[in-house]
């Protein structure tokens, strides 16, 4: 039986496991295909280049007898950007974003990973509101190509607008299915259980359908470019594409993101989300 609430919430873009057959998380089994969806670009505002010591709206002043006209202008004042995320990465966060969980790795072949959330405040700073993490991402690190058997977690900004999970809602504001079809067992990269790693999931929306439960296999991108991306419970080692987190973290996350604040997660190796 499937228990959804909360109106679809945003839009986005790996490898679900066993008896699912979506093709992203946790699982040692050959993942199902599927493909990215990215997110608008959205370019930082422009700083204030009034001349120094004005007033606001005032012109400059001329100088003195002999003097030339003041036209010297203050540097002007960078936009606001998340720790850690340089201006091209900064620029693919939307306009109306104010929600965003960094996931980190130190390289781009790196498993282990750091999960910080962050929010913006009305004058535009981004502070951390929850974390950091521990984090598990795929066997063999990061791409921003994925394809679906690559054992690579995608880079980039995707949007985060549903939820779902084997156990009930821990307080999600986000549409949240509890299903049994959630249910997996076998073993994952290192031996150890996979048996409640989908206790609690959010779709990470690369190539998938945003509004729909992350069980939806759908994959607007093609097959071949992986899906199943989620955020979901940490069993212990690396994933096949999905981030996972330690089950209470993962529980925490799940109550904080809120869809008025048009929540994403920015994901991959430190060296490529500085750029």
């Amino acid at each position: 039986m499937s228990v959804r609430k909360g109106a679809p919430a945003l839009l986005g873009a790996g490898t679900l496991c066993a008896a699912l057959l979506l093709s992203g998380c946790a699982s040692t089994a050959p993942p199902t295909p599927a493909a990215p969806a990215g997110t608008a670009a959205a370019a930082p505002p422009a700083g204030d280049a009034r001349p120094q010591g004005a007033r606001p709206g005032a012109a400059p002043e001329a100088g003195g007898p002999g003097e030339p006209a003041n036209t010297l202008a203050s540097a002007p004042v960078p936009a606001p950007r998340l720790p850690g995320v340089g201006p091209v990465t900064q620029a693919l966060v939307p306009d109306g974003t104010t929600q965003a969980l960094v996931v980190t790795g130190a390289t781009a072949d790196d498993n282990t990973s750091t999960a910080t959330l962050y929010e913006r405040d009305p004058g535009g700073r981004w502070t951390e509101s929850a974390g950091p993490w521990p984090a598990h991402n795929a066997l063999q690190g990061w791409t921003s190509d994925h394809t679906a058997g690559d054992l690579r977690t995608p880079i980039g900004v995707f949007r985060l607008g549903d939820a779902g999970g084997r156990l009930p809602d821990p307080g999600s504001r986000l549409p949240y299915d509890q299903d049994e079809e959630f249910a997996i067992s076998g073993t994952g990269f290192s031996g150890e259980s996979l048996e409640g790693s989908f206790d609690h999931v959010v779709a990470i929306d690369y190539n998938r359908v945003p509004g729909r439960t992350p069980l939806d296999k759908e994959r607007p991108l093609g097959a071949e470019k992986g899906g199943g991306v989620w955020i979901h419970v940490d069993h212990g080692g690396p994933t096949q594409a999905c981030v996972a987190l330690e089950r209470e973290s993962l529980r925490e996350l799940i109550r904080a993101l809120d869809p008025a604040r048009e929540p994403v997660i920015v994901m991959g190796p430190a060296p490529e989300l500085a750029r």
